[in-house]
């Protein structure tokens, strides 16, 4: 590992409380820099894009990693989802988690889920709004084939810091309330926020890894 990534990976690491784990969003990144956190002991890493994940998993199959899927999940992805990525952070939409339900027993498959949430009005981001979420979490919990851990949401783009720590607050507690012990919430740019607020999973990919490689991330 080069000795900034080991660096960042270090001071990260020692900010982080026994209930928060580091996520690392390998997205853009070579599969060798994911090595390299691997040998320092980091398990957990995110990728969002599936044909870019694929070949990376390949190339690395000889490590003992656990992939988290955390981009916008597609229904006609689903199927291939499932079978590479255990972890499962953007199910959005009740319709969402049967597909995914009925596909995962089909494939022998039991992922972890996430159930993003929009707390807050963004047109560019989805996710179950909190009234959706309670009337649907009777069936969403029931779901054969799969397992709700958690709740993952963003913040909309501009929001100021102290209106970032009150939505992941926000989110904390509907989970709180679901008893749901998983809050995937915190990117680069507000991870404190989120940690302050009771995340779980900070996804955090720039401030570890640094700027992204313009060479192919398979490379």
């Amino acid at each position: 590992m080069s000795a900034p990534l080991f660096d960042r990976w270090t001071a990260l690491q020692a900010e982080l409380p026994a209930t928060a784990r580091l996520l690392a969003v390998s997205k853009g990144q070579p599969a060798e820099a994911i090595r390299a956190l691997a040998e320092s002991g980091q398990r957990d890493f995110g990728e969002s894009r599936l044909q870019e994940a694929l070949p990376k998993q390949e190339l690395l199959a000889d490590l003992s990693l656990r992939w988290h899927f955390i981009g916008r999940l597609q229904s006609n992805k689903v199927r291939s989802v499932v079978r590479a990525f255990p972890v499962i952070h953007s199910v959005d939409s009740l319709a969402l988690a049967q597909r995914l339900s009925r596909i995962a027993g089909e494939e022998a498959q039991r992922p972890e889920v996430l159930l993003q949430v929009k707390l807050r009005p963004d047109a560019n981001k989805g996710g179950l709004l909190r009234e959706e979420l309670l009337l649907a979490w009777s069936e969403l919990r029931s779901l054969p084939s799969m397992t709700v851990v958690g709740l993952m949401t963003m913040a909309p783009m501009g929001c100021e810091a102290d209106e970032r720590q009150a939505l992941f607050r926000e989110c904390r507690e509907l989970a709180d309330h679901l008893e749901l012990g998983e809050c995937s919430m915190g990117m680069s740019g507000d991870w404190h926020e989120a940690l302050a607020a009771g995340s779980t999973w900070l996804r955090l990919g720039s401030v570890l890894f640094g700027p992204r490689p313009s060479a192919s991330p398979a490379a």
